[in-house]
């Protein structure tokens, strides 16, 4: 039983659930969104964006609308690229097959000579008020030479396809290789069993609450200054001073408030970014846009689009001997850095999961299409990796015979093997993946089915069992943060990160962490992120905030604690050595003689104790899980719905659980959304996107899930990579889901005698397609 008081601040430390302290100033309407900040002389901007998926810009007209009512300036790609403006750099460091660089169409901020999606920036206005820029660009007319098109991955890579970029005649941006093809190909010949499946990743979107903003202007010191929602400011800062705009990033500022979601789609710089930059520091006035939905829809990354032929070879008792893929990954009209570093680079690194996978083949393109970029959604490699694996590890029970519980048993990486290194040169620090599936399968209730499936039965639904067993690789590879912490008279204790907020309640996190090192109430804590004036990093992306951030900050804040021990030490005439600390006060040891950690600093100059500190982690944290989905389906409608739902995550130590099961869960529903929903259509024929509003593009609903989640965090295997034991908890929920969702609709099916059917399942599972499978 815990001995804190009602008064304790540790009842404010880590392992409590903590109430997030980002939450007031949101109940009561007074958070600052990008839209919330509105400066004097602040001007309206409005893009006119392509209605053709493929076209030749021939001319552009813009009299009309430049003569417009409140128009300052409407301003084309061609006028850009004459002042200087130069495309969002993409990623030289990948190769093409033959060889040659990557190749892709230079990424402007809005489109020259040629627009390759259909939403593409064509031109900007700028006006005093909104509904003036929206009525004059109604007015810019935009000559287009309709060009042919292609949307699908296997159309953009057959012969006599439409080309989007002269460098890659077969719309290859990249490709890479991995693993010994040679020894793979020996150990498939001499398999016992080989399970070949063909598996989509389908196109989804990101859908977060709050749109994308920014609004710019330039500063009374004469800086380029950037308020924008983002989960990375420093690399919006870096990209837009040094590669766009060329005025260097020293002359740019950008700052971030609250944030409405992100989900992995605000990192990085997009077009209207730099477009908006531009004109605020050639109009020296304030510019704001705020997307609507639509144009999220159209423009914003998506996610996912890739398409696999899988292979898995076992011997005759199970044994994983070796996996062969090979991989078509849809990067949209324009190759990202990040839009080839998800299927080339970290979906590899994870894609034997928590097995022991001797050999691996891969081969992975990138490919371009007239659809807008692809780059990283929650999970961001990871789901569309794991998806592979369970969907095989399923199949190949299905097709040996062997129990899917003993198969995954055999072929885990076991706890001796740690550190272990998997066929990509990853190492695992920890794990106990037999453990988590053992406290998930009780968790569950895994041996009582059969009656929860005979009572389905007896009311006409067909019932079906999934599981997913897993990790997920976290930090971004970006493994050192720095970090602020002040000390102040007045009884605060600001902390600064460049990890940033958006939803996911880090600033309650790190507040733990300081009142677990200071011991003083969590109201005595301010925690200032977003703002690249007080900090570079690499921001919030990767599931990293709490794994490096909170790591440097902890470490900071006991430095900065050791600090204040050696000055009490001076005010008080005695030895650190000799000094007792708690609840935010010194006290010479066996006395009552002390001072306050605020007095302490009330007394040094500028009336405070600062410390600026710099960490890194040993390595990224490997956390994983057991998810288990249960689903019925109406045989009458083919409609899908989960009527149970459990996981057990190993994430390590857990500092606010309140929070970590938010993340899980609702993670677990993005997952759930793309199994049986969500999907980004083009119209082939036309290039259209279809899915371009929320009455077309189908996002989770409550109602989705017939069912509480049953949701569990294991302790017991901390990380070994960071001092706090942590491990990355915010994508894991959406990597778990989707395949113990699928592979239960699966189940479903072979239990219904279908089991023809099983192996062809494919993403989202809607009502008529499952009732086609099950009619068909």
């Amino acid at each position: 039983m815990s001995t804190d008081t009602l008064d304790s601040p540790t009842r404010f430390g880590s392992g409590r659930a903590v109430k997030r302290i980002e939450d007031d100033g949101l109940l009561k309407g007074i958070g600052q969104y990008t839209d919330d900040l509105a400066p004097a002389g602040q001007l309206r901007a409005v893009f006119v964006r392509s209605p053709y998926p493929h076209a030749r810009i021939v001319a552009i007209d813009k009299a009309n609308a430049e003569a417009a009512t409140g128009v300052l300036k409407v301003v084309t790609g061609a006028e850009l690229v004459q002042a200087g403006v130069q495309p969002i750099p993409t990623n030289p460091a990948f190769r093409r097959g033959d060889g040659s660089p990557v190749a892709t169409a230079p990424r402007r901020a809005l489109a020259h000579e040629r627009v390759r999606y259909v939403g593409e920036p064509v031109a900007l206005v700028i006006a005093e008020t909104l509904q003036q820029a929206r009525d004059a660009a109604e007015a810019v007319w935009v000559e287009y030479e309709e060009l042919p098109h292609v949307v699908d991955l296997e159309a953009a890579t057959s012969p006599g396809a439409p080309v989007l970029c002269p460098e890659a005649p077969d719309n290859v941006a990249a490709e890479m290789r991995l693993g010994d093809a040679q020894k793979t190909a020996a150990a498939f010949g001499q398999a016992a069993h080989v399970v070949q499946l063909e598996i989509a990743n389908q196109r989804v979107a990101a859908v977060s609450i709050e749109p994308r903003s920014v609004l710019a202007w330039v500063a009374e010191d004469g800086r380029l200054t950037l308020r924008m929602s983002s989960q990375m400011p420093s690399g919006v800062r870096n990209s837009l001073g040094t590669d766009v705009l060329g005025i260097g990033p020293e002359k740019v500022r950008v700052t971030v408030g609250d944030v409405g979601g992100g989900f992995g789609m605000k990192t990085g710089i997009y077009p209207e970014d730099a477009a908006v930059s531009w004109a605020a520091w050639t109009l020296k006035r304030p510019v704001k846009w705020i997307a609507d939905r639509s144009e999220e829809f159209l423009s914003s990354f998506h996610g996912r689009d890739q398409r696999a032929q899988a292979e898995l070879a076992l011997a005759a008792d199970g044994r994983i001997l070796a996996l062969r893929l090979r991989t078509l990954a849809n990067v949209g009209a324009y190759a990202t850095a990040t839009g080839m570093v998800i299927p080339m680079v970290v979906g590899p690194w994870v894609q034997t999961s928590v097995y022991d996978v001797p050999l691996i083949d891969f081969h992975i393109r990138c490919v371009m299409t007239n659809t807008a970029s692809t780059a990283a959604y929650r999970g961001a490699g990871r789901p569309e990796a794991i998806f592979i694996m369970e969907r095989l590890m399923d199949e190949a029970a299905r097709q040996t015979g062997i129990d899917r519980i003993a198969l995954r048993r055999r072929n885990f990486v076991r706890p001796e093997q740690m550190p272990y290194t998997n066929p990509l040169g990853q190492v695992y620090d920890v794990g106990a993946f037999e453990k988590i599936m053992d406290e998930g399968l009780d968790l569950a209730d895994w041996s009582g089915f059969e009656g929860r499936y005979a009572q389905s039965k007896a009311n006409g639904k067909l019932r079906g069992l999934g599981i997913s067993t897993f990790l997920e690789w976290t930090s971004g590879n970006s493994f050192e943060e720095r970090i602020t912490v002040d000390v102040k008279a007045d009884g605060m204790i600001e902390v600064f990160s460049a990890v940033n907020q958006m939803g996911q309640g880090i600033a309650t996190t790190l507040a733990q962490l300081v009142v677990d090192v200071f011991g003083v109430p969590i109201d005595k804590v301010r925690v200032v992120l977003g703002d690249t004036d007080r900090g570079d990093g690499f921001g919030s992306a990767g599931s990293r905030s709490l794994f490096t951030g909170g790591s440097a900050l902890f470490l900071g804040a006991e430095k900065t604690l050791a600090t204040a021990r050696e000055l009490a030490a001076q005010s008080l005439e005695a030895s650190p050595a000799d000094l007792d600390y708690a609840a935010g006060r010194f006290t010479v040891k066996g006395t009552d003689v002390g001072i306050s950690l605020f007095d302490v600093a009330a007394k040094q100059p500028g009336g405070h104790i600062f410390t600026e500190h710099t960490s890194a982690v040993a390595g990224p944290s490997w956390p994983n899980g057991c998810h288990v989905s249960e689903v019925e389906i109406d045989p009458l409608t083919g409609a899908v719905q989960v009527v149970r739902y459990s996981s057990v995550n190993d994430i390590g130590r857990v500092v606010n659980p309140m929070i970590v099961r938010g993340q899980l869960d609702g993670g677990a529903v993005q997952g759930i959304g793309q199994a049986l929903m969500e999907h980004m259509v083009y119209d082939p024929d036309s290039g259209q996107p279809v899915t371009g509003t929320l009455m077309d593009y189908a996002a989770p609903r409550a109602d989705v899930v017939a069912c509480e989640f049953v949701t569990e965090m294991n302790e017991t295997v901390p990380c070994k990579n960071n001092p706090l034991g942590v491990k990355g908890v915010g994508e894991l929920g959406t990597i778990g889901a989707a395949p113990s969702v699928v592979n239960a609709v699966a189940d479903a099916l072979a239990r219904a005698g279908h089991a023809d059917k099983a192996p062809l399942v494919q993403m989202p599972l809607t009502a008529p397609k499952v009732w086609e499978m099950l009619n068909g």
